[in-house]
C-alpha cells in the first residue's frame, strides 16, 4: 500500500518534531518544513536518514511549493514562546497570517486535508472556568501578547471561511500548556525557566503572587489527541490538554522538590494581561476521539527534567535574552 504523505510546518520546533516522531511510527512520507527562526536541527536530524522523510527549510510565509501529492497538512509554525512572540511580533502574525493562507492555498490545489495548531492563548485572560470551545475569550488586541493571540484567532478564522466556503477538509486543535523533551530551557515558558532556575542554582522566578494556575499537559498525550482529531469528522475547534490545574506556587514548589534544590523563589510583578486561569474543559475531546491525558504530570516531569539533566553546560546557560525579566511567562 502506498504511504499517505504529510507536510508538517514548524518541524524542528518542540511540538513539530515530536509529530514527526510519531508519523514516522505510523509509517506516513514525513515532509518536514521550518527555516530554523526558533525551531532546531536537532529535535529531527536522528530521522533525516530515513527514506520516508525530507526536510524543506524553508519560510511558509512564502508561496509553498511541495512536488507530488499531499494528504494531509499540519500547520505547527509559529514562535509560541512568550520571548520569541515579543522579540519578533511581525513574523509571528505574519506565519499565522501569510504562512496559514499558504499552507490553505496548498491544501485546495492537493485536495489535502489541513489541521492547525491553535492555543488556549485564543480564551486571553478568563472569564468563564475552565474554558470550554464555545466561548469566545477575553484578549486585547493592541496588548503585548496581541500578536500571537491574534495571529492565532485569524488562524482559526481563514481555516473555517476555507471549511465552509470552498469545502476544505480542515481540523482545529485549541493547544493547552504542554511539557516534553526538547523544549527550550530558557524560552520564557513558566516550566523550562523554573527547571533551568533550579539547575542553575538560581531563584525561582514567580511573576504575580503565584496564586495564578496553568495546567501542563505531556508531549506524548498531546501527540495522541492531534493524531485522533486529524483523522476523526470533526471540523469545529477541540481543546486538547490536561485538565489537571495547579498554581504557580506549587508548581515552583513540586519542580524544588524534583531537582532537589534549595533556592528561595522570589515574586516580581505580574505582566501585562497574564491570563490568571488554564485549565481546558475536555468535554468533547473525550466524547468526540475517546481522549484524555494518561501521563500525570509527575511521570512527565520525571521524564522532562531527564532530557534537561542531558543538557551540555553550554546549553544550560544559554540565556534566549538579556531582558529575561521584562518578558510574560506563559
Amino acid at each position: 500500500m502506498e504511504r499517505k504523505r504529510i507536510l508538517i510546518t514548524g518541524a524542528a520546533g518542540f511540538l513539530g518534531s515530536h509529530l514527526c516522531d510519531r508519523f514516522i511510527r505510523e509509517d506516513y512520507h514525513v515532509i518536514a518544513m521550518d527555516n530554523l527562526i526558533t525551531g532546531q536541527l536537532k529535535n529531527i536530524e536522528h530521522l533525516f536518514h530515513l527514506e520516508n522523510f525530507e526536510f524543506y527549510n524553508h519560510d511558509v510565509t512564502k508561496f509553498i511549493h511541495v512536488p507530488g501529492k499531499l494528504d494531509y497538512i499540519l500547520h505547527f509554525a509559529s514562535p509560541a514562546s512568550p520571548i520569541d512572540y515579543l522579540k519578533i511580533p511581525i513574523q509571528t502574525l505574519k506565519v499565522g497570517s501569510l504562512g496559514i493562507h499558504n499552507c490553505l492555498g496548498l491544501a485546495k490545489e492537493k485536495n489535502a486535508r489541513v489541521l492547525i495548531a491553535s492555543t488556549s492563548e485564543v480564551y486571553g485572560d478568563p472569564t468563564v472556568h475552565p474554558q470550554p470551545e464555545e466561548y469566545w475569550g477575553n484578549v486585547n488586541p493592541v496588548g503585548p501578547r496581541g500578536v500571537y493571540d491574534e495571529a492565532k484567532r485569524f488562524q482559526e478564522a481563514i481555516t473555517m471561511a476555507y471549511h465552509t466556503y470552498h469545502g476544505l477538509e480542515t481540523r482545529i486543535v485549541r493547544i493547552f500548556n504542554t511539557y516534553g523533551p526538547r523544549m527550550r530551557l530558557n524560552d520564557g515558558r513558566v516550566l523550562p525557566a523554573f527547571i533551568g532556575q533550579a539547575l542553575r542554582g538560581e531563584d525561582i522566578t514567580i511573576f504575580g503572587d503565584g496564586s495564578q494556575t496553568r495546567s501542563f499537559c505531556y508531549v506524548d498525550d498531546l501527540v495522541e489527541g492531534i493524531f485522533r482529531l486529524l483523522l476523526s469528522d470533526y471540523a469545529e475547534p477541540v481543546n486538547i490538554g490536561n485538565p489537571d490545574e495547579i498554581t504557580i506556587s506549587d508548581f515552583a514548589e513540586e519542580i524544588i522538590k524534583l531537582t532537589g534544590t534549595d533556592q528561595k523563589v522570589v515574586y516580581h510583578e505580574l505582566p501585562v494581561n497574564d491570563p490568571k486561569q488554564r485549565q481546558p474543559d475536555i468535554t468533547k475531546a473525550r466524547a468526540l476521539l475517546g481522549w484524555e491525558p494518561t501521563i500525570d504530570r509527575a511521570e512527565g516531569l520525571k521524564r522532562t527534567y531527564a532530557y534537561f539533566l542531558s543538557l551540555t553546560p553550554e546549553e544550560l546557560n544559554k540565556k534566549e535574552h538579556n531582558d529575561f525579566d521584562k518578558y510574560i511567562i506563559k
